[in-house]
């Protein structure tokens, strides 16, 4: 399938061209700068596809909670990004996204660092491509360092046409 590259899949495509060593480092400091409280936690991006993308979180004194294991909201946060980023560099750049709604389920204490996976399937792409105005459930899992899913997320991002500037 050809997808129309907007800016963010033109900024990844640079990134995709320096050494893979490289690459986790450029997209978490690109999608830092982009959205800064990404950066303040220091998430690191770890794949970037139109299909696909994998966001962690050290389990570091900045992200912990009361019992030192990654805070509910960094989870929060890592599942948003990568539903968000993924979903962002799948629609045109006439459109905007916003978080819709986000839903989680804490069920098992997390061990360690944190991961969230999104994925789209074929046709989620071609609707978020092709829809003008839409919104979708983005699937995500979030596991920790042990690959035990903690937490079960359901986040649903809509996209409008951007308004035109006067």
């Amino acid at each position: 399938m050809s997808q129309k590259a907007n800016q963010l899949s033109r900024a990844v495509w640079v990134v995709s061209r320096f050494p893979s060593r490289w690459q986790p480092w450029l997209l978490s400091r690109l999608m830092g700068t982009i959205i800064p409280f990404a950066g303040t936690a220091k998430i690191r991006v770890t794949a970037l596809q139109a299909n696909e993308c994998i966001v962690q979180v050290k389990n570091r004194k900045r992200v912990q909670n009361h019992i030192g294991s990654v805070h509910a909201a960094a989870m929060a946060l890592i599942a948003e990004s990568a539903t968000g980023f993924m979903t962002a560099l799948s629609v045109p750049d006439n459109r905007i996204i916003v978080l819709r709604s986000m839903e989680l389920t804490y069920v098992k204490r997390a061990t360690g660092d944190m991961t969230a996976r999104a994925y789209f399937s074929p046709e989620q792409l071609t609707h978020i491509q092709e829809t003008e105005k839409g919104d979708i459930e983005v699937p995500v899992t979030i596991t920790d360092v042990n690959g035990d899913e903690t937490v079960e997320a359901r986040m649903v991002w809509a996209w409008t046409p951007k308004k035109k500037k006067s």
